[in-house]
């Protein structure tokens, strides 16, 4: 009997045959090592631990923290390592990992502490590296989830509870680093031994857990202080200890108690109030310092331009004129778009904007003057005139939405006193429990799906296609000028992938295994099955950002 097997590895290793029900790690100890250690492995398109053991032919690609699954294997990692490291040295009291700072870091809490001094700070960074020189395994055991339960109970973790307790399962997995338990929704590396750079600083009531980029993994990031981006999740956190509901668990209950409905008019009056506020704080610039226009940017399926509408609606209560005009319809043509790095246009492009036109039409409109506005017309590629002319009054003041709002470079020839900045993202603060948190990207990668699909006829891997490429502008044009802002707003809506779930789960579910874009809508797939379906979508108003999305807004023709 042939008790070996025939393995693909796509390292660039080749063929390798391997005894039957060998791990992962051993098959990675037999090839050539590489700057920067394994930490998990796709087998046949599906993400896998190196705990895994082979029992037919595969093909194997190993990934390091260079890449997207390696980087977040790493984090996970991380985050269970300091897990054990606040048991160790606060008994009793619960670690909570906030949110993400910056490109690299992590806000974390720790009950009963309301201010992290330096010392405690460099007492927690001391025993991670203790635990870490020590390389404790880490493991992972299928349990009956009564048992699992039970666990969670000993650790206190009633916010994983809550988790299992709305998505009734009889087997669950638990993951324990010598004597913690836990769970991370993903792959965690083999050992502690894995993760080796890191840091911890006093932040806020907090600290700031620094790791290193996937682009640039020997180099520890440290704290780049975003004080207004801070403080947007600082406030939502709030709102959602309010509510009683900062979890996936809390909110499921919350659905399952067939009060979805109240969810859906919270979130949506505590967007309408924000709304409110902003357009106050717009109008008090308007009368103190002459501001005449409102710059709105930010990232791709953040909600733009139905802020953009319903903060016009709240200046207009004020006595104010909204005139809405967009950033698309002063695209130079398309034979003049510079194009990036593949030769593709490269529409994000600042230089894609034509700004002595946009500048010059600016100024003559503040100055009172009439001004035919353009209309980029996407299917030729030129620009269009209407022989409309528009002309402010007064009580006229310029909405300009588009991601490259914040950036000086844009109106540059306009005084900056005469402009008001809005940086929109959706920054959710609900967590899948205290230790895992819901990475806003995924949210708007949702959105921007279900959009796609339902504007566009888009195909859902036409749409993660172009994605990493989406990212990589987010990076270059927007995330740079977000603190530029006089105010940030924050779309996210806790109920959203509630709601999302059900157009987003068939077009994940139909991507094949040997799609390259199967391993991203498997993970998603994963992520929306914690979450229970709010069927009150009914309740979701015509003006709502949500419906931007899922349709049935009031501001589009559809």
């Amino acid at each position: 009997m042939n008790d070996t097997i025939k393995v693909i590895c796509e390292n660039g290793f080749g063929e390798l045959e391997v005894p039957m029900g060998t791990p992962l790690l051993e098959v990675a100890e037999r090839l050539t090592p590489g700057l920067h250690p394994f930490l998990a492995a796709f087998v046949n398109n599906r993400i896998k631990e190196l705990s895994y053991k082979i029992y037919a032919p595969v093909t194997i690609r190993f990934v390091d923290i260079t890449s997207f699954a390696g980087i977040r294997v790493y984090q996970r990692t991380a985050w269970f390592l300091l897990q054990k490291a606040v048991k160790d040295l606060y008994p009793g009291q619960t670690l909570h990992i906030r949110h993400s700072m910056g490109q690299s870091g992590f806000y974390c809490e720790i009950d009963g502490i309301d201010e992290f001094t330096p010392d405690e700070a460099a007492q927690l960074r001391d025993r991670m590296r203790e635990l870490s020189v020590r390389n404790l395994p880490i493991t992972r055991q299928r349990m009956l989830t009564t048992e699992v339960r039970a666990r969670y109970a000993e650790e206190g973790f009633t916010d994983k509870i809550a988790l299992l307790d709305t998505r009734p399962r009889l087997y669950s997995q638990l993951y324990t680093l010598d004597d913690t338990a836990g769970y991370f929704y993903g792959s965690l590396a083999p050992s502690t031994g894995y993760v080796t750079l890191f840091d911890i600083e006093p932040y806020y009531n907090g600290f700031y857990l620094a790791l290193p980029l996937r682009t640039s993994p020997d180099t520890l990031h440290r704290n780049v202080h975003q004080e207004k981006m801070f403080g947007i999740f600082q406030e939502y956190q709030s709102w959602v200890r309010i509510m009683g509901v900062p979890t996936v668990g809390d909110v499921n209950s919350k659905v399952l108690a067939g009060d979805g409905g109240g969810l859906i008019k919270l979130a949506e009056a505590f967007h309408e109030r924000k709304f409110a506020w902003v357009a106050d704080t717009i109008y008090d610039a308007h009368l103190s310092r002459g501001a005449r226009m409102v710059l709105i940017s930010g990232p791709s399926s953040s909600g733009k331009t139905t802020s953009a509408k319903r903060l016009g609606i709240q200046l207009g209560v004020l006595g104010l004129n909204p005139v809405l005009i967009s950033l698309d319809d002063y695209f130079v043509d398309r034979e003049k778009t510079p194009r990036d790095a593949d030769g593709n246009y490269d529409y994000e492009a600042l230089e894609a904007i034509d700004l002595e036109l946009f500048n010059d039409h600016l100024a003559r409109l503040i100055r009172g003057e009439s001004v035919d506005i353009p209309r980029y017309d996407f299917i030729t590629g030129r620009r269009t005139w209407h022989n409309a002319p528009l002309t402010l009054d007064e009580r006229s003041i310029l909405i300009i939405e588009g991601i490259h709002g914040l950036n000086d470079a844009l109106s540059e020839e306009i005084p900056s006193e005469l402009k008001y900045r809005i940086y929109v993202s959706a920054l959710t603060q609900l967590n899948l429990d205290g230790h895992n948190r819901i990475r806003t990207t995924d949210v708007r990668l949702l959105r921007r799906m279900v959009r796609d699909a339902r504007t566009r006829h888009t195909d859902v891997t036409a749409t993660m296609a172009m994605w990493d490429s989406v990212r990589a502008g987010e990076e270059k044009y927007i995330f740079p000028y977000q603190e530029k802002a006089d105010v940030m707003f924050n779309s996210s809506l806790l109920y959203e992938i509630a709601v999302l779930k059900k157009y987003a789960f068939p077009m994940l579910k139909s991507i094949p295994k040997d799609s390259p874009y199967y391993t991203r809508s498997r993970r998603l797939v994963k992520f929306l099955h914690y979450f229970k379906d709010c069927s009150e979508e009914s309740e979701i108003p015509p003006t709502s950002i949500l419906r931007e999305f899922i349709g049935g807004c009031t501001f589009y023709d559809e």
